[in-house]
This record gives structure tokens, sequence and C-alpha cells, in this order.
């Protein structure tokens, strides 16, 4: 259960994070309000999700799965251009997140 809500969160997250850009700095009212509404939605299943597991591997695959996440949706939706080392350090983010999560098996 604590893994499903907390996937429920990245992507009310990510949600959030796109409805940010397409606000245009508060420009637009719909992107706005959607934002906090998201972001509302993502806090709340993130404390729901530490009901059922440890802070540390939850925060760091709620950031690390949401900075992958926005990267590419920058990438697609928004056309946005990495520079070829930056996928390096989001592979590093990935393999940070990947190596919490096995060293938390045993807790």
């Amino acid at each position: 259960m604590g893994w499903f809500l907390l996937g429920c969160a990245i992507v009310l997250e990510l949600s959030g994070t796109v409805s940010m850009k397409l606000s245009n700095g508060f420009a637009r009212l719909t992107p706005s309000i959607l934002m906090f509404v998201f972001y509302g939605g993502s806090f709340t299943m993130l404390n729901y999700a530490l009901h059922y597991l440890q802070i540390s591997v939850a925060y760091a695959v709620w950031s690390g799965i949401g900075i992958v996440l926005i990267t590419f949706a920058g990438l697609s939706i928004f056309g946005e251009k990495l520079q070829p080392a930056s996928y390096l350090w989001i592979g590093v983010i990935v393999i940070g997140v990947i190596g919490l999560n096995i060293s938390s098996k045993g807790h």
C-alpha cells in the first residue's frame, strides 16, 4: 500500500510541476490553480505513504523519480534540451535511488 501511495504522490508531483511551467509565472489562472491542487495531493499521498515506508527511502524515491520524470517531461512536452553530461547525472540519481532501496530492504 505504501508503494502505491508513493506512486500516486509522484504522479501528482509531476502534474504539479508541469502545471507550474504551464502557469507562466501565475499569468494563467487554470494551470496556477491546478499546480496547488496537484502539489497538495502529492504531499497528502506522500504523508500517507510515510505510514508504511521509511521517510529516507520514501522521500528519496519521491524526489529522485520526480526529477527524472520532470526531466523527460521537459524534453518531450516543452522541447527543452539537455547537455550530454546531464544524462550522466540523471543516471547517478537513478542509481542512488536504487541503491537506497536495496540497502534498506533489511529494515
